[in-house]
């Protein structure tokens, strides 16, 4: 298990919190619990309650759709953040690939810790953007 110094390191080094002072990632690194997954582990599935905030640290993950992979996700990227925001059950399933390690926030408090943090607020708001943007071109 690594500590709150080592949380904040590998949050300095992931963009969603590059806009956070030092000062800003230790007092934030306590919120996150880590997890593990091994590949082929569902971490999210389709149609029942999303459980957290998830930021990959390391390994890889696949957004799949009945099966299917749509997406495959890495270091510093996010996910779970749709169905805490809507409150609704996640719509894709999200499947380790290889072995995962996850910094995790519990969904019930996202808003709170969004609200407190408008840069990372803004920062997922940046990301959604963007993938919006992807699915109509």
């Amino acid at each position: 298990m690594r500590t709150d110094g080592d949380i904040t390191q590998i949050l300095s080094g992931i963009g969603l919190f590059t806009d956070l002072t030092r000062p800003q990632l230790e007092e934030i690194a306590h919120t996150f619990d880590e997890q593990y997954f091994n590949p082929g582990e569902r971490i999210l599935r389709k149609g029942f309650t999303g459980t957290g905030f998830y930021v990959i640290v390391e390994g890889e993950a696949s957004i799949e759709v009945e099966g299917r992979a749509i997406a495959r996700l890495g270091r510093g990227d996010f996910f779970g953040e749709i169905s805490i925001l809507l409150g609704e059950p996640p719509s894709t399933d999200v499947v380790a690939i290889s072995p995962l390690t996850c910094l995790v926030l519990a969904g019930s408090d996202v808003q709170e810790f969004l609200e407190g943090h408008p840069k990372v607020m803004f920062r997922i708001l940046q990301a959604e953007a963007a993938k919006l943007r992807s699915t109509v071109q």
